[in-house]
């Protein structure tokens, strides 16, 4: 999980996030072992997925963001973690097949429709899916605040949403795009999930008026980050760092930072959007120095 340096206080980081993102498996596990009606051969897969690692960072920004404003984790936060792990999965599961990104690999590991098959890929895309709203809705026992996640989580990850980011990035392929461009795609198909986590988190923890804006703006700008990063990765990265085919980005004429805006650009984009997000925490001080350090992470990250 250790993903950046060594120095004292990103070790000290990495072993919280390690510790968070335990929270998150062992939260999921707990899940999908009360799904007893679940099809053995659907539950596999869904288990393959879920299971196959990841650095859990949306999932972890929601217990980070609840805990800031809130002072402790409480039981809907690890619920609402593990609602948006379970959509990011879904995303994955579906970004991966033959007739979207076409992808082998994922996290090192074959992918779930070359684990598995194609049409047992596409259902537990779906189970997933639905899995996440429905545990918001059993498990957060507050209806208010029931609802409240579930439209944070329809929005981000909906036909306005992630989707959206999804669709426009298809038909980008093999066109001329523009940082406009760019922005619409990465906003909504990455950046929009981002805030949504952090909106949940500040949701759990019942946060005021100004901690919820500052806490979804400082998601939508790492969530943004995220992605230019992601971009810079595909182009810089071996598949062997990335558990995934480097430079497939390019191959499949895909509309990206580098290829629109150059390299060294990107780079300076993504340290703006990284300050960008530090300074969103500002009306926080410096209880939220474990988020700033968050920001710097994803700037630094190699896989």
């Amino acid at each position: 999980m250790s993903i950046i340096g060594n120095n004292m206080q990103e070790t000290e980081f990495n072993k919280q996030l390690e510790s968070k993102a335990q929270l998150v498996n062992d939260t999921l596990s707990q899940i999908l072992a009360d799904q007893v009606s679940v099809d053995s051969s659907l539950a596999e897969a869904i288990k393959y997925v879920l299971e196959s690692g990841g650095k859990r960072i949306r999932s972890v920004l929601v217990l980070w963001c609840c805990e800031l404003v809130s002072g402790e984790i409480n039981h809907k936060a690890e619920i609402a973690a593990a609602a948006i792990e379970m959509v990011h999965a879904y995303s994955l599961v579906h970004d991966d097949l033959p007739s979207m990104d076409d992808d082998d690999m994922r996290r090192g590991k074959p992918t779930c429709h070359k684990a598995f098959d194609e049409a047992t890929a596409i259902l537990t895309g779906d189970a997933l899916l639905t899995m996440a709203f429905g545990i918001l809705a059993d498990e957060v026992t507050k209806p208010a605040i029931a609802v409240e996640l579930i439209s944070q989580l329809a929005a981000a990850a909906g036909a306005s949403g992630m989707i959206a980011g999804q669709m426009a990035d298809l038909k980008a392929e093999n066109g001329k795009g523009s940082e406009e461009l760019l922005e619409y795609i990465h906003t909504n198909k990455t950046a929009k999930l981002f805030g949504c986590a952090a909106a949940m988190g500040a949701i759990c923890g019942v946060a005021s008026r100004e901690q919820f804006s500052s806490l979804c703006e400082y998601g939508l700008k790492i969530g943004l980050g995220f992605q230019v990063a992601d971009d810079i990765l595909d182009v810089c990265g071996t598949s062997e760092q990335l558990g995934k085919t480097a430079g497939k980005d390019e191959k499949s004429d895909k509309c990206t930072y580098p290829a629109v805006v150059g390299l060294e650009k990107s780079r300076q984009l993504a340290k703006q959007l990284a300050d960008e997000a530090e300074a969103a925490l500002e009306p926080f001080g410096t209880k939220a120095d474990t988020l700033r350090q968050l920001a710097k992470m994803l700037l630094k990250r190699t896989r």
